[in-house]
């Protein structure tokens, strides 16, 4: 019998700022993960805003992707995820729903990635005795494409300043989700 499991965990701040190191002695943060039924709200927003940072709010975001192979079967799991305890709005006056629009859209586009990630993970064949590398290839191009549309997003609307581009960003983010529904995961039922 043959067991292998990586797991990946990359973390995607919108303002592309490093991510928060965490101690190794402290419990694992807190994740929401994405979910229709569940979107976000400012209470979601944990974290203490960078002094200086000219942002109104940071959505920190990831792609955590765990997969293996057990007796020469491939199988993975991934998740698009929201961490509370690095992300933060700045001040009460700032915290309007069209910023929380804006911030929920580049959740909602990091769950786009992660649909991409499953559906590529299920047209790909893996050889489990050479699982890591074409695995990292087939992360690392996802990756790379999730952060740069993340990056043209915020250019093209301004960081939901541009209210046309705002709008035209989430009907078009809502339509890919739509797309890619074959691959979304199932939510549990109430």
């Amino acid at each position: 019998m043959q067991s292998l499991l990586l797991i990946f965990l990359l973390p995607l701040l919108t303002a592309v700022q490093p991510p928060q190191t965490t101690p190794a002695t402290k419990a694992e943060p807190e994740l929401l993960v994405w979910s229709a039924r569940r979107p976000l709200t400012w209470a979601d927003f944990k974290a203490k805003p960078a002094a200086g940072d000219p942002l109104h709010a940071l959505t920190t975001a990831n792609i955590g992707a765990k997969v293996g192979c057990q007796d020469f079967v491939f199988s993975s799991t991934v998740q698009a995820t929201f961490t509370p305890s690095q992300s933060w709005v700045k001040a009460p006056q700032t915290a309007s729903a069209a910023l929380l629009r804006h911030e929920q859209t580049h959740f909602d586009l990091t769950e786009v990635y992660a649909r991409r990630m499953r559906q590529r993970l299920k047209a790909t064949t893996f050889d489990c005795e050479h699982l890591q590398p074409a695995f990292n290839n087939l992360m690392k191009l996802t990756i790379s494409e999730w952060q740069r549309e993340q990056q043209r997003y915020d250019v093209e609307s301004n960081h939901g300043l541009n209210q046309v581009q705002q709008l035209a960003w989430e009907k078009k983010v809502q339509t890919r989700l739509g797309e890619l529904q074959a691959f979304a995961l199932a939510e549990p039922a109430d």
